[in-house]
């Protein structure tokens, strides 16, 4: 049976001036979710979006909206964006005081959940929370840009993460983030991951349709 991949476009890659256009582009042009960036100026040095924008294109989708948070703290915006439509909400476990309890917050208000790991970051936090987790996100690059290249480390870590996630029996997405690409899309599955968050490479290009076509033809191939 033919393993069910997941595109989702990074709506930080998109026109601002047009977003809402932009969203219901890209998902006629054949993506499943919305990977919806949040950052803070705090923990990462970059300042994006908040929950108002999330409420403002709730209405143009029924596709996922899956909120990567970049934040800290955590548990303050986890209602805002609950409120404001999010399905998914993930985060790093570095920006939490209580992971346990952070996860559970976001389970509480209706939304899967799941744990960031950035390059550097270790994935202990599996052994002691995976049961609690709906996706597990790889950061293929160091967070708080868009358009940076793809970390070749990455793939030792999906890898990793996808013994993990078999070894629990749980059905629990494997999602990376960062530099995903037409041209790599297929190694990166190889590694393990069935969610990918492409944001340049898709919005970066003229026809969406084509470039997620392309994307999962590349798949087909794994």
């Amino acid at each position: 049976m033919a393993k069910d991949y997941r595109i989702a476009p990074s709506l930080l890659s998109a026109d601002f001036a047009r977003l809402g256009e932009e969203v219901q582009q890209v998902i006629a042009a054949g993506a499943d979710l919305l990977h919806f960036d949040v950052m803070d100026n705090h923990y990462v040095p970059n300042l994006t979006v908040g929950p108002l924008v999330c409420a403002a294109i709730r209405p143009l989708t029924r596709a996922p909206i899956d909120v990567h948070l970049m934040v800290k703290p955590v548990d303050r915006i986890v209602l805002d964006f609950a409120k404001a439509g999010a399905n998914i909400i993930s985060f790093h476990p570095e920006a939490s005081e209580h992971v346990d309890r952070t996860l559970a917050l976001i389970h509480e208000h209706g939304c899967k959940a799941g744990l960031v790991f950035n390059p550097a970051t270790p994935l202990d936090h599996l052994d002691h929370l995976i049961d609690r987790l709906d996706l597990v996100l790889i950061m293929s690059v160091n967070p708080g840009f868009g358009g940076q290249a793809f970390i070749p480390q990455a793939l030792k870590k999906l890898a990793a993460a996808r013994a993990r996630i078999a070894a629990s029996g749980r059905d629990i997405w494997l999602e990376v983030d960062g530099g995903v690409k037409v041209e790599n899309i297929a190694e990166i599955a190889r590694a393990g991951a069935d969610t990918f968050v492409a944001g340049s490479a898709i919005f970066g290009t003229r026809d969406y349709k084509a470039t997620v076509r392309a994307m999962r033809a590349e798949l087909a191939r794994v």
